[in-house]
């Protein structure tokens, strides 16, 4: 064998498939019960979670803006306020006035109280879920929230079948936190995602599920706010414990494995935390931890004022000087989920001539201009002009957490999706608290300045996005490129010689 020459040189060993390991036996996937190999599922598998995403998202956009409606229905009983629309609503003095303040305040507080609960412990139970996935398999935290979602449900019918307090919804809140919640469902629809499709699709794939969430929100809308107008608040709630039993179901039956599956995977230990943390802790030669902290920033407010947003968007038009039924409000959250579709497709027409960080920027404006109509709206036209231009505020957050997946190895994928998922459950919280504290409190001197006060966070992101973006341009991250990996190896045991073979 000729020896090196004294310069330098190279040899490229191209890097394994995602999914492929040294060492790896052959044909795993002829055992039974073992997942295919990541080729084939690559390959064939177009149609995998995004059912389990819109079936979940069908229940919550059912549930969601029928909960808060029930609540202030249940309020305004309580305290002898009816509210008569057939005599207007635009109460701008008066006991009147001051009694429904005093019930969009009550509602934005129960709120706060039942969302803080269920928020709080999913932040620890996503966290175990998500890492845990990539030992175990995806399946199980497809499942598990799946069966918390229909508890909750179930909890909230005996709660309204019984007339009992709106306190007692807690109770379905925290269970469902403690199985993982929502925001488990995503992590592991996006894990699975990111499993089964390479560097060039992840990003479309990730704004397909997105898309998902539009499609399901804007039906669920619809139905509830008219089902709710005709036959009230329960009969729509036993749709959303089927819909979260079918979700179970679907996720037993047709869903196949996307990782190998260790059974000896344990659940409560506190490696899953820790593999959370060397996400954010590890990278530092290659920028990649600046990357993820400042990526997770700009989710997190996004997110933040999202989730704020739709806490009191129905509390604001549902009070003067909207006053908006319930068929009304289902069309305002359909055209509000009808985002997801109108940002995909902006994504997919962009994203040949635009790179992502741009089209993020792009989002981020739409989303903003939106919230400042809101602020101001006081006529249903005005709202819908709102609505309308937010038609790109959802280009931004696929963007992100494929940004973000592609900074993770193949065996972090559930952790760095455990992590979205904490950043969005601890967006859950913050925007709970902030939004329905904060509206209560202006609501007095200019009611829609919880909206000003989101658009005017949203320009963190900007900010941030647009250091990532630079950064990039200066030292490109290449952990997912298609170029071979190069990896110095010594050539000379002398601690004094320069002369490295790149493998």
């Amino acid at each position: 064998m000729s020896h090196p020459s004294p310069m330098s040189r190279r040899q490229v060993v191209p890097m394994a498939e995602p999914g492929a390991g040294a060492g790896a036996e052959p044909e795993p996937g002829a055992e039974a019960g073992a997942p295919p190999p990541m080729a084939e599922l690559q390959g064939r598998c177009r149609l995998t979670v995004e059912p389990v995403l819109f079936l979940a998202m069908l229940a919550l956009a059912l549930q969601a803006p029928l909960t808060t409606q029930y609540i202030f229905s249940t309020l305004s009983a309580e305290r002898g306020f009816g509210g008569n629309r057939s005599h207007g609503c635009n109460w701008t003095a008066g006991p009147e006035a001051a009694r429904e303040q005093e019930i969009e305040v009550l509602t934005a507080h129960w709120n706060l109280y039942i969302n803080l609960g269920g928020f709080a412990v999913g932040l620890f139970s996503v966290t175990l879920l998500g890492p845990w996935s990539d030992r175990v398999g995806r399946r199980p935290i497809l499942i598990l929230p799946a069966i918390g979602l229909a508890l909750q449900a179930a909890v909230y019918i005996i709660v309204m079948y019984q007339k009992l307090s709106v306190g007692y919804f807690l109770i379905g809140r925290l269970l469902s936190g403690l199985l993982g919640d929502f925001n488990t469902i995503l992590a592991g629809c996006f894990s699975y995602i990111a499993d089964v499709s390479d560097k060039q699709s992840r990003t479309l794939r990730v704004a397909v599920l997105e898309a998902c969430l539009g499609i399901a929100g804007m039906l669920g809308s619809i139905i509830g706010g008219q089902w709710s107008k005709a036959q009230g608040y329960i009969n729509p709630f036993w749709l959303v414990l089927a819909l979260n039993l079918a979700t179970v179901a679907y996720a037993l039956v047709f869903v196949r494995e996307s990782v190998s599956v260790n059974g000896s995977g344990k659940l409560f230990t506190t490696e899953h935390y820790r593999s959370v943390y060397h996400l954010y802790s590890s990278g530092k030669e290659t920028g990649r931890r600046l990357r993820i902290w400042l990526y997770a920033l700009s989710l997190f407010v996004v997110v933040t004022v999202h989730f704020g947003v739709k806490d009191i968007l129905v509390i604001f038009e549902l009070s003067s000087p909207l006053c908006w039924e319930s068929d009304l409000i289902g069309y305002g959250s359909a055209v509000e989920h009808l985002t997801y579709l109108s940002s995909l497709l902006g994504l997919k027409v962009m994203q040949p001539c635009i790179e992502d960080s741009w089209i993020a920027q792009i989002g981020l404006v739409s989303n903003m201009a939106g919230l400042v109509v809101f602020s101001l709206a006081w006529a249903t036209p005005l709202m819908f002009t709102g609505y309308a231009l937010r038609f790109l505020a959802m280009c931004t957050t696929p963007v992100i957490r494929a940004k973000m997946s592609k900074l993770a190895e193949t065996t972090e994928q559930g952790a760095m999706f455990a992590s979205v998922a904490c950043v969005e459950s601890a967006c859950s919280l913050v925007s709970t608290a902030v939004f329905n504290s904060l509206y209560p409190a202006t609501i007095y001197f200019m009611k829609g300045f919880a909206f000003l006060f989101g658009a005017a966070m949203l320009l963190i992101p900007i900010a941030t996005i647009g250091i990532v973006r630079c950064s990039e341009t200066e030292a490109p991250y290449h952990r997912f490129e298609d170029t071979p990996r190069v990896v110095p190896v010594s050539l000379n045991s002398d601690a004094t010689s320069n002369q490295t073979e790149e493998i």
